[in-house]
């Protein structure tokens, strides 16, 4: 068999360029959800919003493309690669301001991301559109078919390489600048490429000029828009999983993951609950027959570790943290006082999914914390109640399980929470709920579950709050008054793996108020609303990973 010359499989030019916008648009469509999801969330609206908006804009550039492929040079690639790397220079440059106008559209909450998507991606993957039909009709390529086959797969594979390397290498490397900064410049040694050995005046200085913009869009871009209302940021960093932030505001630093406020420290008083949900924590062991009995606790969930931290000071127990992403325990390591976990004698810490690690365990527990949960999207297959039973499984017969839920506790808004209590109410015996926050709005809703009969009343616990609050290190008399009654759930779906209900179930949460009231004293006593003082500032916060919470006035 003949062996084919080495010219006959050198990649042209049009195939260079299909290569590389494949690349790029996917590698765009991916930086997109890290870009969106700190002002929007990263729930099923804003990355449907995504897909469906930059397939459109791709969709269109084919079609204005295949009209002018007639007349295509390689020339005439070169200057769209250029527009579209200006472009990209553009969000690198103005995205958090761009990202403030657009969010301010009176829209409904599942469409709000549209508009941000639309004027920051929507044009550089339009431009890009136009490569694959100037390519296919530059080709070499003998008849149509073998021309689009050709120009299809090379950009397929670009694709796959583009979403590969920014999911698995850029990201976890690079921050959302400098990704966009590589694309960037990427597209604008193709456009170069594309010219050689002409290099014609025109082409190579608009390519030197858009290579200077981009670099000094990547340079100064953050440095104007970085005016913070949050505070000072300690450190930030982009993770395979989010982006992360540490800010310090007065004597207080806080855990900001894709945004939204996840984990609080008082750096005078580090023992005080600085977010009145972590006192709730402790609702378990008040329900535990004796606290001396146990031993084993898991958190699924650890953020600042300030649960954890405060259960392993409190008790003597052995205290496991499944925590999936690894630079959020890095960074609670770093900032939030949090033993090295390799030294720790109290401490285990797992970086993996909480139902992977429940199912591959074979520890039993005293008491699970399930704190994973966030407001705009849950990862439902910790909702259900398949994941519920699991959860009875691993507890002791005795058991108590607690799960951090962000709900409102009456109305529209709390669909999530009565179809979860339901869901609860399948896997254990009885099942408790304590609201946080005086108010209706969307707030950290707590519901604990014992893998026993126990018909807990409010006189059984006020007189243990009283023998145990010492030994607890918290007064939960404020927790116990706000014990819910049970909520109707005739109409609540119990929540399966084989249905996907959750989204449907958060929808009527988006853009609603949500509320984490914040303690004032050493135990969390006193609650304080975190309302704006700005009744027209959007700000986030959420006590868990990768969720968006809007106030507005």
């Amino acid at each position: 068999m003949a062996v084919p010359a080495f010219a006959s499989v050198r990649p042209s030019k049009p195939d260079l360029a299909v290569f590389i916008s494949g690349v790029t648009s996917m590698g765009l469509e991916m930086l997109a959800m890290r870009t969106l999801a700190p002002e929007f969330g990263n729930h099923i609206y804003t990355v449907g919003g995504i897909l469906t908006v930059l397939l459109a804009a791709l969709s269109l550039g084919y079609w204005q493309g295949g009209k002018r492929a007639a007349v295509a040079t390689n020339r005439q690639m070169s200057w769209l690669m250029l527009a579209t790397a200006a472009y990209v220079g553009v969000v690198v440059f103005a995205s958090d301001i761009l990202l403030t106008y657009t969010s301010a559209l009176a829209l409904p909450a599942r469409y709000a991301s549209l508009p941000a998507v639309i004027v920051l991606f929507g044009p550089p993957t339009y431009l890009l559109g136009f490569i694959s039909p100037y390519a296919a009709e530059l080709s070499k390529k003998e008849g149509t078919g073998e021309a689009s086959g050709h120009v299809y797969a090379l950009g397929t594979i670009g694709s796959i390489v583009g979403s590969g390397a920014t999911t698995f290498v850029f990201i976890p490397a690079l921050s959302i600048d400098g990704i966009g900064l590589l694309f960037g410049l990427m597209l604008v040694g193709t456009a170069l490429i594309l010219v050689v050995p002409e290099l014609p005046r025109r082409p190579t200085a608009a390519s030197v000029l858009v290579a200077l913009a981009l670099v000094g869009a990547a340079a100064g871009g953050p440095a104007l828009f970085d005016i913070d209302h949050r505070g000072e940021v300690v450190y930030e960093t982009q993770t395979p999983y989010q982006q992360l932030e540490v800010i310090d505001n007065g004597g207080e630093r806080t855990m900001y993951l894709d945004g939204a406020q996840h984990s609080a420290l008082d750096l005078d008083q580090p023992d005080r609950h600085v977010f009145t949900y972590t006192k709730y924590f402790h609702l378990p062991m008040l329900m535990s027959d004796d606290i001396e009995n146990v031993d084993r606790v898991l958190f699924i969930g650890g953020g600042g570790y300030t649960g954890p931290q405060d259960f392993a000071d409190q008790y003597n127990a052995t205290v496991d943290v499944v925590e999936i992403d690894p630079s959020v325990t890095d960074a609670a390591e770093e900032y939030f006082g949090l033993e090295d976990p390799e030294q720790s004698a109290d401490i285990n810490v797992h970086a993996t999914d909480g139902r992977q690690f429940l199912q591959r365990t074979d520890e039993t527990y005293d008491v699970i914390v399930l704190d994973a949960y966030k407001k705009e999207q849950v990862p439902f297959h910790l909702t259900t109640v398949e994941f519920m039973e699991l959860v009875s499984d691993r507890l002791a017969d005795d058991g108590r399980f607690h799960a951090n839920v962000i709900s409102a506790p009456n109305g529209p808004a709390a669909e999530f929470y009565r179809a979860q209590y339901r869901t609860v109410q399948e896997a254990f015996p009885d099942a408790y709920s304590f609201r946080t926050s005086d108010s209706n709005n969307v707030q950290n809703i707590e519901i604990v579950a014992t893998n026993d009969d126990t018909a807990f009343d409010e006189s059984e616990l006020e007189a243990r709050n009283d023998a145990r609050a010492e030994t607890m290190g918290v007064d939960l008399s404020s927790a116990i008054d706000n014990r819910l009654d049970e909520p109707n759930t005739d109409d609540a779906p119990v929540l399966r793996d084989d249905r996907g209900e959750v989204d449907s179930l958060l929808d009527p949460m988006l853009g609603q108020r949500y509320v984490i009231e914040e303690s004032a004293d050493g135990e969390g006593g006193t609650e304080a609303d975190t309302e704006p003082a700005e009744p027209t500032a959007a700000i986030a916060a959420d006590s868990n990973p990768g969720a968006r919470a809007t106030l507005i006035g």
